[in-house]
Protein backbone atom coordinates (compact mmCIF):
# COMPACT_ATOMS: atom_id res chain seq x y z
CA UNK A 1 0.00 0.00 0.00
CA UNK A 2 1.48 3.32 -0.75
CA UNK A 3 2.68 5.45 2.16
CA UNK A 4 2.69 9.35 2.67
CA UNK A 5 6.04 9.68 1.67
CA UNK A 6 5.40 7.35 -1.86
CA UNK A 7 2.80 10.67 -2.60
CA UNK A 8 4.70 13.14 -1.53
CA UNK A 9 7.45 11.69 -3.79
CA UNK A 10 5.17 11.40 -6.56
CA UNK A 11 3.98 14.67 -6.61
CA UNK A 12 7.55 16.14 -6.51
CA UNK A 13 8.11 14.58 -9.70
CA UNK A 14 4.79 15.24 -11.29
CA UNK A 15 5.63 18.92 -10.50
CA UNK A 16 9.00 18.91 -11.76
CA UNK A 17 7.68 17.04 -15.01
CA UNK A 18 5.34 19.83 -15.55
CA UNK A 19 7.40 22.56 -14.80
CA UNK A 20 10.55 21.18 -17.27
CA UNK A 21 7.79 20.24 -19.61
CA UNK A 22 6.35 24.07 -19.52
CA UNK A 23 9.84 25.78 -19.67
CA UNK A 24 10.54 23.89 -22.98
CA UNK A 25 6.86 24.45 -24.31
CA UNK A 26 6.95 27.98 -23.46
CA UNK A 27 10.79 29.20 -23.62
CA UNK A 28 12.59 29.96 -26.34
CA UNK A 29 12.11 27.55 -29.26
CA UNK A 30 11.67 27.43 -32.83
CA UNK A 31 7.74 28.04 -33.71
CA UNK A 32 7.27 25.15 -35.88
CA UNK A 33 8.86 22.44 -33.47
CA UNK A 34 6.50 19.80 -31.35
CA UNK A 35 5.81 20.20 -27.51
CA UNK A 36 8.26 18.99 -25.89
CA UNK A 37 7.83 15.23 -24.41
CA UNK A 38 8.36 14.64 -21.01
CA UNK A 39 11.64 13.52 -19.88
CA UNK A 40 12.38 9.83 -19.60
CA UNK A 41 13.97 10.73 -16.10
CA UNK A 42 10.73 11.63 -14.74
CA UNK A 43 9.09 8.78 -16.54
CA UNK A 44 11.66 6.80 -15.31
CA UNK A 45 10.96 8.41 -11.12
CA UNK A 46 7.30 7.60 -11.92
CA UNK A 47 7.79 4.14 -12.63
CA UNK A 48 9.67 3.55 -9.40
CA UNK A 49 6.88 5.26 -7.52
CA UNK A 50 4.63 2.89 -9.56
CA UNK A 51 5.91 -0.19 -8.19
CA UNK A 52 6.22 1.06 -4.79
CA UNK A 53 10.38 1.29 -4.98
CA UNK A 54 10.52 4.30 -3.35
CA UNK A 55 14.16 3.42 -2.12
CA UNK A 56 15.12 3.64 -5.62
CA UNK A 57 12.79 6.68 -6.36
CA UNK A 58 14.72 8.88 -3.73
CA UNK A 59 18.01 7.51 -5.18
CA UNK A 60 16.60 8.73 -8.48
CA UNK A 61 15.28 12.17 -7.33
CA UNK A 62 18.19 12.76 -5.63
CA UNK A 63 20.37 12.55 -8.67
CA UNK A 64 18.23 14.05 -10.86
CA UNK A 65 17.46 17.64 -8.58
CA UNK A 66 20.56 19.54 -7.57
CA UNK A 67 20.32 20.93 -4.76
CA UNK A 68 20.23 25.14 -5.30
CA UNK A 69 18.38 28.03 -3.95
CA UNK A 70 15.11 27.43 -5.88
CA UNK A 71 14.75 23.59 -4.50
CA UNK A 72 16.26 23.33 -1.16
CA UNK A 73 13.03 24.02 0.45
CA UNK A 74 12.09 20.92 -1.37
CA UNK A 75 14.91 18.82 0.49
CA UNK A 76 14.09 19.85 3.76
CA UNK A 77 10.84 18.87 3.13
CA UNK A 78 11.02 15.93 2.29
CA UNK A 79 13.97 15.07 4.87
CA UNK A 80 11.58 16.46 7.88
CA UNK A 81 8.49 13.93 6.15
CA UNK A 82 11.14 10.73 6.17
CA UNK A 83 12.44 11.82 9.75
CA UNK A 84 8.88 11.96 10.89
CA UNK A 85 7.86 8.84 9.22
CA UNK A 86 11.07 6.98 11.32
CA UNK A 87 12.66 6.52 7.71
CA UNK A 88 15.87 8.25 9.46
CA UNK A 89 18.26 6.72 7.26
CA UNK A 90 16.83 8.60 4.01
CA UNK A 91 16.73 11.98 6.02
CA UNK A 92 20.31 11.41 7.13
CA UNK A 93 21.15 10.83 3.61
CA UNK A 94 19.21 13.80 2.30
CA UNK A 95 20.30 16.84 5.02
CA UNK A 96 24.12 15.65 4.04
CA UNK A 97 23.47 15.71 0.41
CA UNK A 98 22.26 19.58 1.31
CA UNK A 99 25.36 20.27 3.36
CA UNK A 100 28.14 19.19 1.05
CA UNK A 101 26.93 21.60 -1.55
CA UNK A 102 30.08 23.87 -1.24
CA UNK A 103 28.29 27.45 -1.89
CA UNK A 104 25.52 26.89 0.79
CA UNK A 105 24.46 30.59 2.32
CA UNK A 106 25.46 29.63 6.41
CA UNK A 107 21.89 30.25 7.70
CA UNK A 108 20.54 27.14 5.15
CA UNK A 109 23.85 25.70 6.77
CA UNK A 110 22.77 25.94 10.64
CA UNK A 111 19.17 24.55 9.30
CA UNK A 112 20.84 21.63 7.48
CA UNK A 113 22.98 21.04 10.63
CA UNK A 114 19.93 21.46 13.07
CA UNK A 115 18.11 19.06 10.40
CA UNK A 116 20.86 16.22 10.81
CA UNK A 117 21.30 16.40 14.67
CA UNK A 118 17.47 15.77 14.78
CA UNK A 119 17.85 12.76 11.95
CA UNK A 120 20.81 11.32 14.45
CA UNK A 121 18.68 12.10 17.14
CA UNK A 122 15.74 10.01 16.29
CA UNK A 123 18.13 7.56 14.77
CA UNK A 124 19.81 6.87 18.69
CA UNK A 125 23.29 8.09 17.36
CA UNK A 126 23.28 10.39 20.24
CA UNK A 127 27.37 11.17 20.01
CA UNK A 128 26.88 12.38 16.34
CA UNK A 129 23.54 14.19 17.84
CA UNK A 130 25.57 15.55 20.41
CA UNK A 131 28.38 16.79 18.70
CA UNK A 132 26.07 18.96 15.87
CA UNK A 133 23.81 20.18 19.07
CA UNK A 134 27.14 21.75 20.41
CA UNK A 135 28.24 23.29 17.40
CA UNK A 136 24.86 25.03 16.95
CA UNK A 137 24.91 25.96 20.75
CA UNK A 138 28.48 27.89 20.13
CA UNK A 139 25.95 30.69 18.16
CA UNK A 140 23.44 30.11 15.59
CA UNK A 141 19.46 31.13 15.46
CA UNK A 142 19.22 27.65 17.13
CA UNK A 143 21.09 27.55 19.81
CA UNK A 144 18.28 27.98 22.04
CA UNK A 145 16.50 24.50 20.71
CA UNK A 146 20.25 22.87 20.42
CA UNK A 147 20.46 23.09 24.44
CA UNK A 148 17.19 21.95 25.22
CA UNK A 149 18.25 18.86 22.89
CA UNK A 150 21.51 18.87 24.98
CA UNK A 151 19.57 18.36 27.96
CA UNK A 152 17.50 15.90 26.87
CA UNK A 153 21.11 13.60 25.43
CA UNK A 154 22.38 14.61 28.62
CA UNK A 155 19.75 12.95 30.69
CA UNK A 156 19.46 9.86 28.78
CA UNK A 157 23.46 9.60 29.08
CA UNK A 158 23.31 10.60 32.89
CA UNK A 159 26.05 13.22 32.25
CA UNK A 160 24.76 15.46 35.09
CA UNK A 161 27.38 17.76 35.19
CA UNK A 162 27.18 18.62 31.40
CA UNK A 163 23.14 18.45 31.75
CA UNK A 164 23.59 21.33 34.38
CA UNK A 165 25.97 23.29 32.31
CA UNK A 166 23.28 23.20 28.88
CA UNK A 167 20.74 23.70 31.55
CA UNK A 168 22.22 26.85 32.85
CA UNK A 169 22.67 28.25 29.82
CA UNK A 170 19.20 27.63 28.38
CA UNK A 171 17.83 29.53 31.34
CA UNK A 172 20.02 32.47 30.30
CA UNK A 173 19.32 32.33 26.61
CA UNK A 174 16.05 31.00 26.41
CA UNK A 175 14.34 33.60 28.99
CA UNK A 176 12.32 30.34 31.45
CA UNK A 177 13.57 28.73 34.54
CA UNK A 178 14.75 25.20 34.73
CA UNK A 179 15.32 25.24 38.53
CA UNK A 180 13.19 22.24 38.82
CA UNK A 181 15.16 20.51 36.31
CA UNK A 182 18.64 21.56 37.56
CA UNK A 183 17.92 20.31 40.89
CA UNK A 184 17.24 16.96 39.98
CA UNK A 185 20.14 17.28 38.23
CA UNK A 186 22.21 17.92 41.56
CA UNK A 187 19.82 15.22 43.62
CA UNK A 188 21.46 12.88 40.81
CA UNK A 189 24.86 14.00 41.32
CA UNK A 190 24.26 13.69 45.42
CA UNK A 191 22.73 10.22 44.63
CA UNK A 192 25.79 8.99 42.77
CA UNK A 193 28.34 10.22 45.40
CA UNK A 194 26.08 8.69 47.99
CA UNK A 195 26.17 5.22 46.45
CA UNK A 196 29.88 5.60 46.54
CA UNK A 197 30.05 6.41 49.90
CA UNK A 198 31.36 10.10 49.01
CA UNK A 199 28.72 11.68 51.48
CA UNK A 200 30.89 14.77 51.70
CA UNK A 201 30.30 15.09 48.11
CA UNK A 202 27.02 14.44 48.43
CA UNK A 203 25.43 16.72 51.07
CA UNK A 204 27.59 19.22 48.50
CA UNK A 205 25.66 18.46 45.66
CA UNK A 206 22.50 18.76 47.80
CA UNK A 207 23.23 22.05 49.03
CA UNK A 208 23.14 22.88 45.45
CA UNK A 209 20.23 21.77 44.18
CA UNK A 210 18.17 23.94 47.36
CA UNK A 211 20.05 27.03 46.88
CA UNK A 212 18.88 30.04 45.13
CA UNK A 213 16.23 27.94 43.61
CA UNK A 214 12.50 26.31 44.52
CA UNK A 215 12.96 23.59 46.89
CA UNK A 216 12.23 20.29 45.43
CA UNK A 217 11.51 17.40 48.05
CA UNK A 218 13.84 15.19 46.17
CA UNK A 219 16.58 16.67 47.60
CA UNK A 220 15.17 16.66 51.48
CA UNK A 221 14.83 13.04 50.74
CA UNK A 222 18.51 12.38 49.55
CA UNK A 223 19.77 14.54 52.97
CA UNK A 224 17.11 12.20 54.87
CA UNK A 225 18.58 9.02 53.22
CA UNK A 226 22.65 10.32 53.88
CA UNK A 227 21.78 10.56 57.45
CA UNK A 228 20.16 7.65 57.58
CA UNK A 229 22.92 5.79 55.83
CA UNK A 230 25.72 7.57 58.40
CA UNK A 231 23.96 6.90 61.58
CA UNK A 232 22.36 10.23 62.20
CA UNK A 233 19.23 8.76 62.90
CA UNK A 234 18.41 11.98 64.32
CA UNK A 235 18.58 13.94 61.70
CA UNK A 236 17.25 11.37 59.63
CA UNK A 237 13.90 11.13 61.51
CA UNK A 238 13.31 14.79 61.70
CA UNK A 239 13.85 14.81 57.86
CA UNK A 240 11.42 12.28 57.40
CA UNK A 241 8.82 13.95 59.53
CA UNK A 242 9.26 16.99 58.32
CA UNK A 243 8.89 15.21 54.49
CA UNK A 244 5.08 13.77 55.13
CA UNK A 245 4.38 17.44 56.75
CA UNK A 246 5.21 19.17 53.88
CA UNK A 247 3.83 16.70 51.04
CA UNK A 248 2.13 13.53 52.45
CA UNK A 249 2.11 12.12 48.47
CA UNK A 250 6.51 11.20 50.03
CA UNK A 251 4.79 9.48 52.95
CA UNK A 252 4.88 6.15 50.87
CA UNK A 253 9.34 6.45 50.83
CA UNK A 254 9.42 7.78 54.14
CA UNK A 255 7.00 6.03 56.60
CA UNK A 256 8.92 2.34 56.03
CA UNK A 257 12.24 4.42 57.10
CA UNK A 258 10.40 6.13 60.03
CA UNK A 259 9.04 2.63 61.30
CA UNK A 260 12.71 1.31 60.60
CA UNK A 261 14.35 4.06 62.50
CA UNK A 262 12.29 4.00 65.51
CA UNK A 263 12.06 0.33 65.56
CA UNK A 264 15.92 -0.46 65.39
CA UNK A 265 16.28 2.13 68.47
CA UNK A 266 13.01 0.43 70.72
CA UNK A 267 11.67 3.85 70.60
CA UNK A 268 8.38 2.26 69.06
CA UNK A 269 6.02 4.29 71.99
CA UNK A 270 7.65 7.46 70.39
CA UNK A 271 6.55 6.17 66.69
CA UNK A 272 2.87 6.19 67.97
CA UNK A 273 2.71 9.50 69.22
CA UNK A 274 4.04 10.50 66.32
CA UNK A 275 1.91 9.19 64.10
CA UNK A 276 -1.32 9.68 66.60
CA UNK A 277 -0.38 13.62 66.11
CA UNK A 278 0.23 13.16 62.44
CA UNK A 279 -3.17 11.79 61.50
CA UNK A 280 -4.74 14.08 63.85
CA UNK A 281 -4.02 17.22 61.94
CA UNK A 282 -4.29 15.62 58.28
CA UNK A 283 -6.76 12.92 59.06
CA UNK A 284 -6.89 11.93 54.85
CA UNK A 285 -3.60 10.49 55.54
CA UNK A 286 -4.54 7.75 57.08
CA UNK A 287 -5.89 6.05 53.51
CA UNK A 288 -1.79 6.51 52.46
CA UNK A 289 -0.80 5.27 55.96
CA UNK A 290 -2.68 2.16 55.32
CA UNK A 291 -1.73 1.91 51.73
CA UNK A 292 2.04 1.83 52.65
CA UNK A 293 1.66 -0.55 55.29
CA UNK A 294 0.01 -2.93 53.32
CA UNK A 295 2.44 -2.52 50.47
CA UNK A 296 5.53 -2.37 52.57
CA UNK A 297 3.94 -5.16 54.91
CA UNK A 298 4.06 -3.11 58.09
CA UNK A 299 2.53 -4.90 60.94
CA UNK A 300 2.95 -5.11 64.71
CA UNK A 301 2.07 -1.14 64.68
CA UNK A 302 -1.60 -0.47 67.11
CA UNK A 303 -1.81 2.96 65.02
CA UNK A 304 -0.62 1.69 61.73
CA UNK A 305 -2.67 -1.59 61.96
CA UNK A 306 -5.96 0.46 62.97
CA UNK A 307 -5.42 2.57 59.46
CA UNK A 308 -5.17 -0.58 57.80
CA UNK A 309 -8.46 -2.39 59.30
CA UNK A 310 -10.16 0.74 58.48
CA UNK A 311 -9.24 1.21 55.00
CA UNK A 312 -10.55 -2.42 54.46
CA UNK A 313 -13.65 -1.92 55.81
CA UNK A 314 -14.10 0.93 53.54
CA UNK A 315 -12.90 -0.29 50.15
CA UNK A 316 -16.11 -1.07 48.34
CA UNK A 317 -14.44 -3.78 46.14
CA UNK A 318 -13.20 -5.53 48.59
CA UNK A 319 -16.55 -5.44 50.35
CA UNK A 320 -17.80 -7.77 47.40
CA UNK A 321 -15.96 -10.41 48.05
CA UNK A 322 -15.50 -10.34 51.93
CA UNK A 323 -17.81 -9.54 54.52
CA UNK A 324 -15.33 -7.89 57.13
CA UNK A 325 -18.07 -5.75 58.85
CA UNK A 326 -19.45 -9.27 59.99
CA UNK A 327 -16.50 -10.93 60.81
CA UNK A 328 -15.42 -7.74 62.62
CA UNK A 329 -17.99 -8.49 65.58
CA UNK A 330 -16.46 -11.93 66.27
CA UNK A 331 -13.23 -11.30 67.88
CA UNK A 332 -10.96 -14.21 66.95
CA UNK A 333 -12.10 -15.04 64.00
CA UNK A 334 -12.35 -11.70 62.64
CA UNK A 335 -8.71 -11.37 63.58
CA UNK A 336 -7.44 -14.39 61.68
CA UNK A 337 -9.54 -12.80 59.02
CA UNK A 338 -8.25 -9.44 58.65
CA UNK A 339 -4.74 -11.23 58.73
CA UNK A 340 -5.63 -13.11 55.96
CA UNK A 341 -7.17 -10.73 53.62
CA UNK A 342 -3.85 -8.25 54.65
CA UNK A 343 -1.96 -10.88 53.50
CA UNK A 344 -3.38 -11.11 49.98
CA UNK A 345 -4.26 -7.66 49.71
CA UNK A 346 -0.29 -7.09 49.91
CA UNK A 347 0.42 -9.80 47.60
CA UNK A 348 -2.09 -7.65 45.12
CA UNK A 349 -0.29 -4.68 45.92
CA UNK A 350 3.29 -5.76 45.02
CA UNK A 351 2.02 -7.18 41.39
CA UNK A 352 0.25 -3.56 40.19
CA UNK A 353 1.33 -0.16 40.08
CA UNK A 354 2.44 1.91 42.82
CA UNK A 355 3.16 4.94 40.95
CA UNK A 356 1.73 7.18 38.21
CA UNK A 357 2.52 10.27 36.28
CA UNK A 358 0.06 13.06 36.25
CA UNK A 359 1.46 14.39 33.12
CA UNK A 360 0.99 11.58 31.08
CA UNK A 361 -0.37 8.74 33.13
CA UNK A 362 2.66 6.47 32.94
CA UNK A 363 2.31 3.66 35.78
CA UNK A 364 5.75 2.22 37.69
CA UNK A 365 6.18 -0.17 40.79
CA UNK A 366 8.27 2.30 42.07
CA UNK A 367 8.84 6.33 42.39
CA UNK A 368 10.70 7.24 39.19
CA UNK A 369 11.84 11.37 39.82
CA UNK A 370 11.28 11.41 35.55
CA UNK A 371 8.82 9.72 34.22
CA UNK A 372 10.11 7.66 31.09
CA UNK A 373 7.37 8.59 29.01
CA UNK A 374 6.85 12.35 28.89
CA UNK A 375 10.12 13.13 30.10
CA UNK A 376 9.08 15.41 33.35
CA UNK A 377 10.38 16.50 36.42
CA UNK A 378 8.75 15.28 39.80
CA UNK A 379 5.20 14.39 38.34
CA UNK A 380 4.65 10.89 39.83
CA UNK A 381 2.43 10.55 42.50
CA UNK A 382 1.96 7.09 44.89
CA UNK A 383 -1.46 4.98 44.86
CA UNK A 384 -3.34 5.66 47.60
CA UNK A 385 -5.85 2.41 47.20
CA UNK A 386 -4.64 -1.25 45.88
CA UNK A 387 -5.62 -1.24 42.20
CA UNK A 388 -8.90 -4.07 42.19
CA UNK A 389 -9.76 -2.81 38.54
CA UNK A 390 -6.45 -3.49 37.18
CA UNK A 391 -6.07 -6.92 38.44
CA UNK A 392 -9.55 -8.09 37.83
CA UNK A 393 -9.68 -6.59 34.48
CA UNK A 394 -6.18 -8.49 33.83
CA UNK A 395 -7.72 -11.54 35.18
CA UNK A 396 -10.72 -11.16 32.76
CA UNK A 397 -8.48 -10.98 29.39
CA UNK A 398 -6.49 -14.11 30.21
Amino acid sequence: MPTESTFLLAGLFLLLAAAGWAMGRFGERDVEDAPPPLNIDYLKGLNFLLNEQTDQALEHFLKMVRVDDKTIETHFALGSLFRRRGEVDRAIRIHQNIIARPDLASEQRDQALYSLAKDYLAAGLLDRAEKLFSRLAAGSRYQVQALGALCGIYEQEREWGKAIDAGKRLEILGGRSLALQIAHYYCELAESAADAGDFAAARQYVKNAQTGRPRTMRGALTRAHIARDTDDSRTALRLYHRIIDEDTYLIAEALPEIVTIYTRENEVDELERALEALLEKNPDTASLVAYTAIVNDIGGIPVIDECVRRYMLNEPTLGEFVDLQRLSEAKDEGDTAFAKVRGALSKLAAATPRYQCQECGFSSQRLLWQCPSCRDWETQRPASRVQFDTVLQHSITR
